[in-house]
C-alpha cells in the first residue's frame, strides 16, 4: 500500500517541532538509496516539493523558494524552502525560511512571489487557515527578507478576505511593479464555482484595492485558476496560469490540470484586460509541468521555472519518501505572438566536455555513462523517426519520442519506460509540430526529461522512472541528421 494512503489529517498537520530528528534521519537514509535522485534539478532533501515561489534576483543572487512538506511525500502543512544561486544552475540550500507559525498561516504557507525593494526582498504569499469545522480561510500575507536571509512577517494581512462574490479558493498572489505603483494578480473562484483571476493595485505594497477580474478570454475557465503570472513588456503581455476543471474542448489537454498561456498585444489598466488576446495554448506538451512561475530579470530576460509534478497524482518516489522537483530555468521569448521557451544560456556550464559529434547512422544505439546528459539533434530535411531514451541494449524498453515532421506530428510514449504511474491520464502524448526540418534539444537527468523542439517552439517535460542499467539512447530515422552529446556534471552532491 502506498504511503500516501495511510497519512491521517492529524499527521499531515502535526507541527514540525513535534516530529523529532530521528524521523527525518530515517527518511534521509531511505532517500539516499534511491536510483532516481536527480543530478542537476532542484529536489527536496526529504518529503514533498511542489510550487516554485519567490523566483527573483536580489542582493546579487538568484532566489527561488518552493512549497515544502519535509516530513513525507504528501501534501501536509506547507512551508517555504529557500534556494540561492549565482548562475541559475548551481543552487545552494538555505533551509526553511517561511514557517506556518502565525495566526494567518497556521495550516500552511501557500504560494506567492517576491519583489526586491531597496535592500529587502518583499514576499507575498497565501496563508492557509482551517477552523474547527475544517473550513478553509485564505489570507494574502506579506513578509520582508533582509540581506542576511532573515524573514520578518508583516503582522496584518495584505488582503484579509476575498471580495464579495468569491469563495475562499483565493490564492497565489503575484506582485510586480506597474507604472508608479504595484499590481497583484490572484487566482480565484467565484460563487458560481468558476475560475477567475482577480487584479489588485497598491501604491505602498500594504494597502490593496481590488480592480476586478482580469479580462483575457470569454471562455469558461473551469472551477478554479491557480498560479497566475502576468508578464508585461512594451511589445506584449504574457499571461501564464493553471486552470482547474477546464473543458478540453476549450483547449485540448490530458493532464489532470494543465499549465496554459495567453499572449495579448498589451495590458490596459483602465479596462483591466489583455488587448487582442490569443487563444489558450498549452505551456508544456508533456506529462508533468504545473505551477510555472516567471518574472522579468534585471537583464530584461523573462525567466521561468516550473514544478515538475501534478496535484493528486502518486509518483513512484513516494515509496522512497520524496516527491517531485523543479524544472531547469527557461528563458521566455515572444516573436510574432508565438511563445518560445529555451534553456537559459547558463545551462552550458554543466557540460563536462566539448561534446561528441555523430551523424547519419540510420539505426543507432549509444550507451551513456550516466543518465545526466544533454543531447542535440538537427535533421537536414523533413524526417520521420523514433528516439528512445533510457533504452536497454535489447531495445525493448525506454521512453519513445516518435517524430514525423512531414505530417507535423510528435508522439511521446512512456508505457515501456520503467515504473508506470498516472495511468488514469494516459501514458501517451501526441501534439503537432511545424512541418519543417526538425531540431531537438534534450536534457536527461535520472528520472526527468525536458525536451525542447525547434528552438523552444514547443516543450515537453516528463518524469520517467527507468529500471537500473537503462542508460542509453537509440535513434532510427529516414533522413540525414547531425547530433551532439554532452555528459553533464551533477550539481546535487
Amino acid at each position: 500500500m502506498s504511503e500516501k494512503k495511510v497519512w491521517s489529517r492529524e499527521k499531515r498537520y502535526q507541527p514540525y517541532e513535534e516530529w523529532g530528528a530521528e524521523h527525518l534521519a530515517s527518511l534521509k537514509q531511505k532517500i539516499d538509496a534511491s536510483t532516481w535522485r536527480l543530478g542537476y534539478h532542484i529536489q527536496p532533501a526529504t518529503g514533498l516539493l511542489n510550487d516554485p515561489n519567490g523566483f527573483s534576483f536580489f542582493n546579487d543572487q538568484w532566489h527561488v523558494f518552493y512549497q515544502s512538506y519535509p516530513m513525507g511525500p504528501v501534501h501536509g502543512i506547507k512551508s517555504w524552502y529557500h534556494m540561492t544561486s549565482d548562475n541559475l544552475v548551481d543552487w545552494n540550500e538555505e533551509g526553511t525560511k517561511v514557517f506556518p507559525d502565525s495566526l494567518y498561516d497556521s495550516h500552511g504557507v501557500y504560494s506567492g512571489t517576491a519583489l526586491p525593494i531597496s535592500d529587502q526582498l518583499f514576499l507575498a504569499y497565501t496563508g492557509n487557515v482551517r477552523d474547527d469545522d475544517w473550513i478553509r480561510h485564505s489570507y494574502q500575507l506579506g513578509a520582508w527578507m533582509d540581506q542576511s536571509g532573515s524573514i520578518k512577517k508583516i503582522e496584518q494581512p495584505l488582503i484579509a478576505a476575498p471580495p464579495a462574490g468569491y469563495t475562499s479558493e483565493f490564492r497565489d498572489p503575484q506582485v510586480f511593479r506597474y507604472k508608479s505603483g504595484y499590481l497583484m494578480t490572484i487566482g480565484a473562484q467565484d460563487e458560481t464555482e468558476k475560475g477567475k483571476i482577480l487584479t489588485y493595485q497598491s501604491s505602498d505594497l500594504l494597502s490593496w484595492q481590488c480592480i476586478g477580474e482580469l479580462g483575457f478570454t470569454d471562455r469558461d475557465m473551469g472551477f478554479m485558476i491557480e498560479c497566475p503570472n502576468l508578464l508585461l513588456t512594451d511589445e506584449f503581455a504574457l499571461l501564464i496560469f493553471c486552470p482547474q476543471g477546464l473543458d478540453s474542448d476549450v483547449c485540448n489537454y490530458q493532464n489532470i490540470y494543465p499549465n496554459m498561456y495567453v499572449i495579448g498585444d498589451s495590458y490596459q489598466s483602465e479596462s483591466n484586460c489583455l488587448t487582442n488576446p490569443s487563444s489558450l495554448k498549452n505551456l508544456d506538451e508533456g506529462f508533468d509541468v504545473y505551477a510555472t512561475q516567471a518574472f522579468k530579470a534585471p537583464d530584461e530576460r523573462l525567466l521561468s521555472i516550473s514544478w515538475i509534478g501534478l496535484p493528486e497524482i502518486e509518483y513512484p518516489t513516494d515509496q522512497e519518501e520524496w516527491a517531485h522537483c523543479l524544472s531547469i530555468v527557461k528563458e521566455l521569448i515572444v516573436k510574432d505572438k508565438k511563445l518560445y521557451q529555451r534553456p537559459v544560456e547558463e545551462m552550458k556550464q554543466l557540460r563536462l566536455d566539448e561534446g561528441i559529434l555523430f551523424d547519419n547512422s540510420k539505426d543507432s544505439y549509444r550507451e551513456t555513462a550516466t543518465n545526466h546528459y544533454e543531447l542535440a539533434l538537427s535533421f537536414n530535411s523533413l524526417a520521420t523517426g523514433t528516439l528512445t531514451l533510457y533504452a536497454d541494449k535489447e531495445q525493448k524498453q525506454g521512453l519513445t519520442i516518435h517524430f514525423d515532421s512531414q505530417r507535423g506530428k510528435m508522439t511521446i510514449d512512456r508505457s515501456h519506460a520503467g515504473v508506470l504511474f498516472g495511468e488514469d491520464y494516459g501514458v501517451v502524448r501526441s501534439f503537432s509540430i511545424e512541418q519543417k526540418p526538425l531540431k531537438l534539444q534534450i536534457f536527461v537527468d535520472s528520472s526527468v526529461v525536458e525536451l525542447f523542439i525547434n528552438d523552444g517552439e514547443k516543450v515537453a517535460t516528463m518524469r520517467v522512472f527507468p529500471e537500473k542499467g537503462h542508460a542509453g539512447f537509440h535513434l532510427t530515422c529516414d533522413g540525414d541528421y547531425q547530433g551532439q552529446f554532452w555528459q553533464l556534471r551533477k550539481t546535487n552532491q
